[in-house]
C-alpha cells in the first residue's frame, strides 16, 4: 500500500446514487475532484443497509489506485429542503420541532418498498408503529430489512402510532439514545 492509500481524510458530500442490489453507489463532493465510491459494507458498518439519493453524508476516504473510496461513514443527514410528513391529519413538522420528539428503540417487523410502507415494534410495547416510505427516504434510508434495529421518532396519528423519523441504531447509540 502506498503512503497516499494510508492517509484518510474527512469529506462532506451528497449521495449521488446508491443501489443496495449492486452493493455500491457514489458520493459527490466539492472537496474531491472525482466521485467517491461508497461500498455496501462501509454503509453496513455504520448500521444502514441503504441510503437515500441526495442524502448528506460525511465519510472518511482513502485515495487508491482505483480512485477515491469511502472507508467509514461518519454521519448521514436527510436530503436538504424537506419537511417531515406527519400524515393527512397532522400536516408537516419542521426539523427543529422533530428533534424535540424522543427517539425510541425499535426493530423492523417488515417493510415492503413496493407497497411503500411497513411496520416496526418499539421495545417493551405491543402495538405496531407504521413506517411510510417517504419518512424513510427523508430520514436518509432507501429501504429497511425485517429484524433491523432502528430508533424512531413517533407520533400518535388517527390510526395509531406512526414514525416521523428513522435513525440507524448505531447512529442513535452514538448520540446517547
Amino acid at each position: 500500500m502506498t503512503e497516499d492509500e494510508e492517509v484518510m481524510q474527512l469529506v462532506h458530500g451528497r449521495v449521488k446514487w446508491f443501489d443496495p442490489a449492486k452493493g455500491f453507489g457514489f458520493i459527490v463532493s466539492d472537496e474531491t475532484p472525482t466521485d467517491i465510491l461508497l461500498h455496501a459494507n462501509v454503509l453496513r458498518n455504520f448500521g444502514q443497509g441503504s441510503v437515500a439519493d441526495g442524502a448528506g453524508i460525511a465519510v472518511k476516504v482513502q485515495r487508491t489506485q482505483r480512485g477515491i473510496q469511502a472507508v467509514e461513514v461518519v454521519r448521514i443527514d436527510p436530503p436538504e429542503g424537506v419537511a417531515f410528513p406527519l400524515g393527512e391529519e397532522a400536516g408537516l413538522i419542521a426539523a427543529t420541532d422533530l428533534m424535540a420528539i424522543a427517539l425510541e428503540p425499535a426493530r423492523v417487523k417488515w417493510f415492503d418498498k413496493g407497497k411503500g410502507f411497513g411496520f416496526a415494534n418499539v421495545f417493551g410495547r405491543t402495538e405496531d408503529v407504521f413506517v411510510h416510505v417517504e419518512v424513510l427516504r427523508i430520514s436518509g434510508f432507501a429501504d429497511l430489512a425485517a429484524g433491523e434495529a432502528v430508533a424512531l421518532r413517533i407520533i400518535d396519528g388517527k390510526r395509531g402510532r406512526m414514525a416521523v423519523q428513522v435513525v440507524s441504531w448505531e447512529a442513535a447509540s452514538r448520540s446517547g439514545l
